[in-house]
């Protein structure tokens, strides 16, 4: 289902690139359309749905604005939508990430620590059973 959520998604998506395509084509002069610098365009966004998808890209890792040849406008962009905590999400999912670990290193120790002892006195039966036997023959 999540395949086929993606698939209408991306399908969604072409037909609308597509269709922005043909509109941007027919408002084109001729002349406009034989430049090879092209021309500006500027389309409407949401700015929460934006604020949103970005968040997602970001916790996704998805949203890397270091190595990109787009950082500045990645940039201008988180900061004209007012997302300035990245240093801060990053920081809370590192300390929620190693309280996690933390606290999965002590179940699991503690899961250990049963399962030797359960093993400790299996042996320690095991060795009593052979010493009756040793002592019957």
């Amino acid at each position: 289902m999540a395949i086929d959520k993606d698939n209408d998604r991306v399908s969604y998506l072409i037909q609308k690139a597509k269709i922005l395509a043909e509109i941007e084509l027919f408002y084109l002069l001729p002349n406009q359309r034989r430049w090879k610098h092209g021309s500006l365009k500027y389309y409407y966004a949401n700015a929460d749905k934006a604020r949103e998808e970005i968040k997602r890209l970001m916790s996704n890792g998805q949203w890397e604005t270091n190595e990109n040849e787009l950082s500045d406008m990645k940039q201008a962009l988180l900061k004209e939508l007012k997302i300035n905590d990245i240093d801060k999400d990053k920081a809370g999912l590192q300390q929620l990430l190693e309280k996690k670990l933390k606290k999965t290193e002590t179940n699991l120790q503690q899961i250990l620590e049963k399962r030797l002892e359960k093993t400790e006195t299996n042996l320690q039966q095991l060795l009593d059973e052979l010493k009756m036997m040793k002592q019957a023959l």
